[in-house]
Formats: structure tokens, sequence, C-alpha cells
């Protein structure tokens, strides 16, 4: 099995703020797997708050060169890599090398039926509330928006987003920005509002106070809950959990944990870090498990790769083989 690594850089329409940290490109790492006349290929990003960089992530990935020289599974690798970026893009290259040389769609590898997701939309954190009220306005061809929020006067922000798309079914990230005491102040406003859901809303080493708390807004772990090792903890906290990829280490494990929180009673979100259609597809797969999908990576970016996935408005068709897997 012979491995190529390269690098890409996405730039998004626009700087894209979410708490704590702004975004004007996705720097992904693409990795492809060569075997015979059949090619693999992966796209991942990682994870930027657990420290992963394009050259971090080509470091765990080349570390593996011989072992995967001499051929491994998708279920060896869980053994080889930790959760985090490096697993995911090989994770995927070996699914999508298997589904080449196989001749068998990733939907038949995976036992998981096709059908067509609507994403979310994402609107960051912008300077004022009307800046993102625009946007919101803006985005009036996705249903479902997905609203950023830090500390600084959530309430009115969504108040001004509520008034310019009352139409519109609204999530709302406050990706770690949130103390206890806030939450507690305003996700009665955030319910008045009509705010299906509030992701990860405390610091994920400060979130304990939510095991005696009652929402009322159902709350969803991102951060406090990476892989499934952390999903029986996020139980005891948030009454769903949001699945990254990037976080989980790749669509084989992603399945694993999607499962396991359903047994659970938990709702199940697919999200990502951003990137390309590459990156996206496997994402896409695990996403007709979830009752949530963020899978907008694509239409953040100035531009992406083709071919790719095929987005009218928010809906995501079904993809092909030249697609991936």
């Amino acid at each position: 099995m012979k491995l190529s690594i390269h690098t890409e850089r996405w730039p998004t329409r626009t700087p894209f703020r979410i708490a704590g940290r702004v975004f004007d490109a996705f720097e992904s790492v693409v990795v492809q797997l060569e075997q015979g006349a059949s090619v693999g290929q992966g796209e991942a990003l990682g994870v930027f708050y657990l420290g992963d960089t394009p050259e971090r992530l080509v470091a765990q990935i080349e570390a593996l060169r011989p072992a995967l020289a001499g051929g491994i599974d998708r279920n060896q690798l869980q053994a080889m890599l930790p959760p985090g970026g490096a697993r995911n893009a090989l994770d995927a290259a070996l699914w999508d090398l298997d589904a080449k040389s196989s001749g068998r769609s990733i939907w038949a590898l995976s036992g998981v039926e096709p059908k067509s997701l609507e994403t979310v939309f994402t609107i960051g954190i912008e300077a004022s509330a009307d800046e993102m009220a625009a946007k919101a306005a803006a985005a009036r061809h996705c249903p479902l928006l997905k609203v950023k929020l830090d500390g600084t006067a959530p309430v009115e922000r969504m108040q001004a987003i509520r008034l310019a798309r009352p139409d519109a079914r609204i999530v709302v990230d406050a990706n770690q920005g949130w103390s206890f005491e806030q939450l507690e102040a305003v996700a009665p406003a955030m319910a008045e509002l009509g705010v299906q859901m509030i992701e990860q809303p405390l610091a994920r080493n400060q979130d304990a106070p939510l095991e005696n708390y009652r929402s009322p807004v159902p709350l969803f772990a991102d951060e406090s809950c990476l892989h499934r090792g952390e999903l029986a903890q996020a139980a005891l906290r948030y009454q769903g959990i949001n699945i990254k990829l990037d976080k989980a280490g790749g669509l084989t494990h992603a399945l694993e944990l999607a499962h396991a929180a359903r047994a659970l009673g938990m709702g199940v979100m697919v999200g990502c870090m951003g990137g390309s259609s590459l990156a996206m597809a496997p994402s896409f797969v695990a996403g007709c498990l979830a009752d949530l999908v963020d899978i907008d990576g694509p239409l953040l970016q100035a531009s992406d790769r083709l071919p790719g996935l095929r987005y009218q408005g928010c809906q995501v068709e079904v993809f092909g083989q030249d697609v991936w897997g």
C-alpha cells in the first residue's frame, strides 16, 4: 500500500468567527493510499483546540508509513492511532480504497441507508447583532441555522436573528464560551426565542454542574465528547452529542459512537471542522444516522474541490463514487 500526503488550504468566503477564534481559511491534510490500480483518498483537519496542526497530522501519518506498506485494515488502524485528525484521514482513505478495489459503494460497505440531508448553515460571530441578523436574512435558502454565540450579548443577538428570520429553525453553539451562571440566565430566553438546541455552553472541564441542571433547551456536547470513551460522562450532563470525524478519528469510530449514543437514548448530531467535499463525504455517511447535520464546510469556503457534494440551498444530495467511497 503506497502512501502519499499533501496539505491544502481552503480560504473562507468571509472571516469565520467563533468564541475565541477567527478563521480566514481551513487547512487540511489529504491522504492517498494506492494499492494496485485502486486509489483511496481521505481529508482531515484535526481539532485545533487540541493542538492539531497540518504538520502534526502529517507527522502522525508518516509514522505509519512502514505499517501501511505492509498493509493494514480499518480495524487495525483503530489501535495504531488515537482518536483525531490523522486517524480520520487514514480511515477515510481506507474506506475509499475498499470501495474502489471491491467495486462496492460506501453504502454497501457501511450498511448505512443513503438519503439526502439538510445541513445547517452557520452564522458566525460578528461585531454586532445587526450584522449577524443580516447574514441570517441573506441565508433564506437555508431553513435551519446554527448560530455561533459567545458571552457578549447572546440574547440580544438571538433576538435580532429571530426578527430577521422568523421562519428559521435555529440551534445555538456557544463553543465553551459561557459560564454556568450565564447559561442559567439565558436559557429561558433562548427557549422563548424558539432555539431548539444549545451546543457546548460550558468549557469541557467545567461542565459538571450540568449533572444537576434541567435546561429548558436540550444541551448537546461537542468538546465534552470527543470519542466513545467520553460518552458515559457526557450522558450524565447532556441530552445529545455532536460527532465530528476529526474528533472521533474517522467514520469507523463515528458509526460506533452514533449507535452507542442512541442506545443511551441520546440525540445525535454530526458536525465538521470545515474542509472540502472530500472531508464532508464520510461525515455525510454518519449524518444519515443523525437528527441534525452540520456539513456546511464547502458553503463557508470560497471554493470546493470537483467533483464535490451537490448542495441545493442547504439540501445535500446523496453522492456517488466519483466524490468518495
